[in-house]
């Protein structure tokens, strides 16, 4: 057995086996020609103080010992017949890991997804950067792979089920991502690499038997007597099964409407709404590495921030280090931004959504709506933001300490959002709720991260999809909706995960309580 140690070194010790082992030698005593191989098993970065310190722990094979590289035994997917058929609704990272479940399980995934694959998804997201153009089906929210697969990466989470983490991880490692996201900390994938991995899951599901149907879209259901029979789509073609798996991710606005029509019962569910800010990733780095030199030993900086404002959480999201800020709306009349990265985090910028949380006193006005009043305050905001950056995908910003001090900015900073940035008063495009608070929360941040809050800043707006305004309902036990018994509503779109790796954790979960609901 190699013998297992946890270290603490410095950036660039931790980039060199023999570092490493002079570290090793001098705590522990072991003789340096006794090694052969070092595996580096977990890795993090201690940035609370300078100088920068590396946590590693490692395994240290010493003569005689044979080395065992292989981190995980890969999966079978193998192809065989399989009677109970499962439809499946979305093909995001919750919906890709449920056909992966179904074809372990001896169930037939048939995934039908509304937007395109990802290589199609291409052509579509110039359109929006470049032309304004939004292609409702196909965007950086609807497609092959879901919002995660041109969205950036990011694989950490909160689940605290390790082991399941750890089969998600193991899953996306099978099928082309790098085996460093078993080793980080906070592991990230990043938006070039994404696609293939997406891709090698397809092709996995339909070399196993499974069926996926793209640019399918759900248009009705088939209900009888509490159960779905089966779903039509937008070609009036039927898509008959035993239970349906709903993995829609949480922008698919159309799906909520349509369960409601069906009085499908629906929850208006507390979400978030705020901005992007874009600073300048060397002043990031400054702040975080205590002016320690980042070079080529240490990451594009990170962050996170939460500050309690008027009763209200105002937090960090989707922290994108060395990024890009994109247009993700899903109609035309609409303006939303998100953030990405891509694997090296090489962008000169960093940006991060800072959000507000979103309560049901917010909504009030939309209450004739029931179970979509919180949809509905959503798809105002982002429509008058629409609006406000000049009704194009051109987007409403500020400099941040102008937004902070109620001042018009009469210039704005580079940026990386594509389609460009009108300077506007963000108080007025955005709800009083919202704004004030993001005000305070700012100089609040600045007093944290010293440098944080300047005008070298721009905020952009509006960061408006951060998780589902709406919950489909489920049994606690059994996943199943409390009214159509075979109806599993699972990840994003159900209002039960945050990410990619819950929200692919929440697939498997879901696929599971299908196959003991078909064998009761």
């Amino acid at each position: 057995m190699p013998l297992e140690l946890n270290l603490v070194c410095s950036p660039e010790e931790a980039q060199s086996n023999e570092s490493i082992l002079n570290i090793v030698h001098g705590l522990y005593g072991v003789e340096k020609n006794s090694v052969h191989h070092i595996t580096i098993l977990r890795r993090s970065i201690d940035a609370r103080r300078s100088p920068i310190k590396i946590n590693l722990r490692v395994a240290l094979y010493q003569k005689g010992e044979k080395v065992h590289e292989e981190r995980f035994s890969p999966r079978n997917y193998d192809k065989k017949d399989r009677q109970k058929k499962v439809v499946i609704i979305g093909f995001g990272p919750a919906g890709m890991f449920a056909a992966l479940r179904c074809i372990e399980l001896g169930l037939q995934p048939i995934v039908l997804e509304r937007g395109k694959d990802v290589q199609a998804r291409r052509r579509d997201l110039k359109s929006i950067n470049r032309d304004n153009i939004v292609g409702e089906d196909s965007n950086y929210c609807f497609g092959e792979g879901g919002a995660g697969t041109y969205s950036d990466g990011k694989l950490y989470t909160r689940v605290k089920n390790k082991k399941a983490v750890r089969r998600v991880l193991e899953i996306l490692v099978q099928h082309g991502a790098t085996s460093e996201i078993l080793v980080e900390a906070h592991p990230h994938i990043g938006t070039n690499r994404l696609p293939g991995v997406v891709k090698n899951i397809r092709e996995c599901i339909l070399n196993a038997g499974g069926e996926i149907h793209f640019e399918t879209k759900m248009t009705d259901l088939i209900l009888n007597q509490g159960k779905i029979l089966g779903v039509i789509d937008q070609n009036n073609n039927e898509h008959i099964g035993d239970a349906f798996l709903l993995a829609t991710g949480h922008s698919a606005r159309d799906v909520f409407e349509l369960l409601h029509q069906k009085n499908i019962a629906l929850e208006a569910k507390e979400f978030a709404m705020g901005v992007r800010i874009e600073h300048p990733q060397e002043l990031i780095d400054q702040i975080q590495y205590h002016s320690y030199p980042r070079g080529e030993y240490l990451p594009a900086a990170s962050y996170k921030l939460v500050e309690q404002v008027k009763d209200r959480g105002v937090y960090s999201f989707c922290m994108c280090p060395g990024g890009f800020i994109v247009p993700s709306a899903t109609a035309q009349e609409e303006l939303v931004v998100n953030g990405m990265s891509p694997s090296k985090r090489d962008n000169k910028y960093a940006n991060s959504g800072i959000v507000v949380s979103i309560e049901a006193e917010d909504w009030q006005e939309f209450d004739s709506f029931g179970p979509l009043a919180a949809l509905e305050y959503q798809k105002r905001a982002e429509k008058m933001m629409w609006l406000a950056g000049g009704s194009t995908q051109t987007a409403g910003a500020q400099r941040l300490v102008d937004f902070c001090t109620n001042k018009v900015s009469t210039n704005l900073n580079d940026t990386s959002y594509i389609p460009g940035l009108n300077s506007i008063d963000m108080s007025e495009a955005l709800s009083k709720n919202i704004s004030d608070r993001l005000q305070i929360g700012f100089k609040k941040f600045g007093q944290k991260m010293k440098g944080y809050y300047t005008n070298e800043a721009n905020i952009i707006g509006i960061e408006s999809r951060t998780s589902s305004p709406v919950r489909i309902p489920r049994d606690k036990f059994l996943l199943n909706h409390p009214e159509v018994s075979n109806l599993f509503p699972c990840g994003e779109g159900g209002g039960f995960a945050g990410g990619i790796v819950s929200a692919g954790i929440d697939g498997e979960r879901s696929t599971e309580a299908i196959l003991k609901y078909l064998e009761s």
